[in-house]
């Protein structure tokens, strides 16, 4: 069960990475899923994106979420919808953030999923209390 979690938060982090390539560059976006669970999951994220985007740039000191790698920004937006749309426990949400972080992101100086953690730590903080 933890596997399939993992693959669908890797197929919604893959997607919402595309999404935000397309859009920056102004091109529609037609999602494709290999994870059928995703797409809903992917679409309630569009539709509360400025909501999301709004609470990381809040707990975003000395920088903002458009210096982010389109990558970040994807896994730390998919983890501000679990922390603030779902029950999932905030050391779940924040854990599989970092794991994600590490697999996808991290450099060789370790510093991203470190930066990720801090970064949704203090955004569990104000949404679970």
């Amino acid at each position: 069960m933890k596997q399939e979690n993992r693959n669908l938060r890797i197929e919604l982090m893959n997607v919402l990475y595309q999404y935000d390539l397309y859009t920056s560059s102004h091109l529609s976006f037609i999602p494709h899923f290999e994870v059928e669970e995703a797409s809903p999951i992917f679409h309630h994220i569009i539709e509360n994106i400025k909501d999301i985007d709004n609470v990381i740039e809040s707990h975003l000191f000395d920088y903002s979420l458009s210096r982010l790698a389109f990558v970040d920004r994807a896994i730390i937006r998919l983890a501000v919808y679990e922390l603030k749309y779902t029950d999932l426990a905030k050391q779940i949400v924040i854990n599989e953030a970092v794991e994600i972080t590490k697999i996808y992101s991290n450099l060789d100086d370790q510093k991203q999923h470190k930066f990720t953690n801090r970064v949704l730590d203090n955004i569990a903080k104000t949404i679970k209390g």
